[in-house]
């Protein structure tokens, strides 16, 4: 994670300087930041030295004894780029422009509040105390995740170890069976119209018809099971099972390749059990019905999960870490106006101890 809050803030902060108002534009003379130039173009970037400056902010002299651009702002380029570094590593030129842009708006603006001395009030103290305390968590963050990132090699090998199953790749056909079968409505005759059923009975004979076409596909899944493990072929077994519920359409492919343990169902990780050429059981749950034959499996080499598991492990190393330094708060509820939430009465049934916490009014 990257400091981008703070460019996001220098250039917030540009962005508000120029919003637009209805006082008329300043003449083209106007000193501060309308003076401001920037030379971040590739083409300078490439020719200017260290110490050449690329940003010269025009400000007006607090001492009327200084004249001229004796009291103008000179940023080189060495100084322009740490700063840009420090902000985003490898920030890009139409980025450095605009922070360039952003920084002699700040720095013409800044010099004027402290001629006024406002960097002498309790409230700018109050806000650089913020500030850097904003900062410094920043730097943490950078640098727990700057650890986290350096995994050893043994740590690797030893998680690959112990999560071989997890690294399994198999090629499968599945057969997907709808959970229920479309009725068709019955036809209205003039003996029927006679008769208004109640909406408690049409209720109920809908029930029965969405049961039955349950019972119906749960059984025909059953017969393609059947049929695919003497080797029928899954495209027809699929299209047929398509016409039983009375779908109208194309079904899924039944091809699935490259298939990892975790891109399947917690209930469908036994087709990966299978031997090549097994089909598995009938699987249901609420979306259908499904039936698998492992075509076949490979266990992955460890070069070529490593980086995986690299990035797995130096996430769950950043996540401890920064646990470990969020701290905790106790904040006064009276005056913060938050209510604690009840607690539960000590063996009252279906009740269990919870953390406490509070909620706004």
């Amino acid at each position: 994670m990257r400091p981008m809050w703070l460019v996001c803030l220098l250039l917030f902060t540009l962005a508000f300087g120029q919003a637009p108002t209805t006082a008329p534009p300043p003449p083209s003379s106007a000193p501060a930041a309308a003076g401001a130039t920037a030379a971040l173009d590739k083409t300078a970037e490439a020719t200017a030295k260290p110490d050449d400056p690329v940003i010269t902010v025009k400000t007006p002299c607090a001492d009327a004894a200084k004249k001229g651009d004796m009291c103008d702002t000179v940023i080189t380029r060495d100084q322009f780029e740490k700063l840009a570094e420090a902000l985003q590593p490898g920030m890009a030129p139409p980025i450095k422009v605009r922070l360039a842009n952003a920084l002699a708006k700040l720095t013409a603006m800044s010099k004027e509040a402290e001629n006024r001395g406002l960097d002498k009030q309790l409230r700018f103290e109050q806000s650089l105390q913020f500030a850097r305390m904003q900062i410094l968590s920043q730097q943490l963050t950078v640098s727990l995740q700057t650890e986290a990132q350096k995994v050893p090699d043994a740590d690797i090998e030893k998680y690959y170890s112990d999560n071989t199953a997890n690294y399994q790749e198999a090629s499968l056909l599945r057969l997907y069976v709808p959970v229920s079968k479309q009725i068709a409505p019955a036809k209205v005759t003039a003996a029927k119209t006679a008769v208004k059923k109640s909406a408690a009975a049409e209720k109920e004979e809908a029930e029965k018809n969405e049961q039955a076409g349950k019972a119906a596909m749960q059984k025909t899944a059953e017969l393609l099971r059947a049929r695919a493990a003497k080797g029928e072929n899954f495209d027809v077994l699929e299209k047929e099972a398509y016409l039983t519920a009375g779908l109208k359409g194309n079904p899924p492919s039944t091809k699935m390749e490259k298939v990892r343990p975790n891109t399947l169902p917690p209930t469908h990780k036994v087709a990966l059990e299978l031997k090549p050429g097994e089909v598995s059981p009938v699987i249901s749950d609420a979306s259908g019905h499904y039936i698998y034959k492992l075509v076949s499996k490979q266990t992955l080499p460890l070069d070529t999960v490593k980086p995986e598991i690299k990035n797995l492990l130096s996430t769950q190393r950043f996540r401890d870490a920064m646990q470990e330094y969020q701290g905790t708060s106790h904040l006064n509820e009276a005056y913060f106006g938050l209510t604690p939430k009840p607690k539960p009465q000590p063996g009252k049934p279906g009740s269990e101890p919870e953390e406490e916490s509070v909620e706004p009014d």
